[in-house]
């Protein structure tokens, strides 16, 4: 049974603010930008609970989608004047410097011209970090908090290898190389392709597919492949699972499950670490609580089971502990007591 029922009322407009944060981060288009209108001048609680929103969440996208909506021309109202403040200031945020680190490597593109170059490199970040590389053939590896990625590139193949962590992978299309992930026993195939993939452990992998086909296959019987035709293999003959943009498959146990479809919600949600930031929509304190120790080395201890289970809908940055507290004693009156740097106690207020 949810616990969210007991702040019913509260908790449905503080949701659907979220939601329309959520929406402003992505861009709203011309209809929805009138269905954001119309129910913020539906009820005066309806603009302050997006205002606490968006103080919670300063990202430089919805400041700007809100200065959109309401220009700086506008003289303040009553009912409106949070939202100018909002406008003013997203001209200030310009120079905010967000959470997510770049680093983008360029490596001469010639390194690959005769064919028989190679290059290896370890691209590893810290807890927190979220980095981006660029690879020399043109591909794009992004490493979540946490991660470590082995790359080795030669003649007849492109070979990485997912050590730990959580990474996103922008493949260049180039047949004569393949592009492998190795994680574990299994090996991640591009098929020109993006994709992203999670390493939980030695045994569990996740895998979500945002454009193309992955073929998902062990890795001695991808690696045979490769390495015996001297022409561009015919990968997607293999045996294997291939998963295709907007789904989803996981290996649990290293056993691996059969592809679903999911949502585009589904993949905004699992893929947000990108632009480093988290979303929870419906899932219960104590999981939300475990992905955010991902990225920071805070330990939380619940002291009431029953707010442990409560479900939890918003977007947070990624190690925005202050602001993730601030979120739950906003929505939930759920207080938190600091112990000592890096432990935080959650009670009920």
């Amino acid at each position: 049974m949810t616990k969210v029922s007991q702040f019913c009322s509260k908790e449905q407009i503080n949701e659907e603010a979220s939601l329309w944060i959520s929406r402003m981060d992505r861009g709203l288009n011309p209809e929805e930008k009138q269905r954001l209108v119309a129910w913020i001048n539906q009820n005066n609680s309806h603009h302050e609970a997006l205002m606490k929103m968006a103080s919670l969440w300063d990202d430089l996208s919805v400041l700007n989608e809100l200065s959109g909506i309401f220009p700086l021309e506008e003289k303040p109202r009553n009912r409106s004047s949070f939202l100018t403040n909002i406008a003013l200031a997203a001209s200030f945020m310009i120079a905010t410097v967000t959470g997510l680190n770049y680093a983008l490597d360029i490596n001469p593109l010639t390194i690959f011209q005769n064919g028989h170059e190679s290059y290896s490199q370890t691209f590893q970040t810290k807890l927190g970090e979220q980095v981006l590389h660029s690879l020399p053939d043109g591909s794009f590896l992004q490493l979540n908090t946490n991660t470590q990625v082995a790359v080795h590139y030669k003649n007849n193949q492109r070979r990485l290898t997912l050590i730990q962590g959580e990474a996103n992978f922008d493949v260049a299309k180039d047949k004569s190389r393949p592009f492998i992930v190795e994680v574990g026993e299994q090996s991640f195939t591009a098929l020109g392709t993006a994709f992203n993939i999670q390493k939980k452990n030695s045994q569990d992998i996740e895998l979500i597919v945002t454009e193309g086909k992955v073929l998902i296959s062990h890795t001695n019987d991808i690696l045979a492949q490769v390495n015996r035709s001297n022409d561009s293999p015919v990968l997607d003959s293999l045996p294997g699972l291939l998963v295709t943009g907007g789904e989803k498959s996981v290996v649990e146990n290293n056993t691996l499950t059969t592809a679903t479809k999911i949502s585009p919600e589904q993949v905004q949600k699992n893929t947000a670490w990108q632009q480093g930031i988290l979303i929870f929509d419906g899932d219960t304190l104590a999981d939300a609580l475990a992905e955010i120790s991902r990225y920071n080395d805070t330990k939380f201890e619940v002291l009431d089971d029953e707010i442990a289970s409560l479900k939890i809908s918003g977007y947070f940055k990624a190690g925005d502990i202050d602001g993730l507290l601030s979120s739950l004693d906003f929505n939930f009156n759920i207080q938190s007591t600091r112990t000592d740097n890096s432990s935080i106690l959650l009670s009920k207020g």
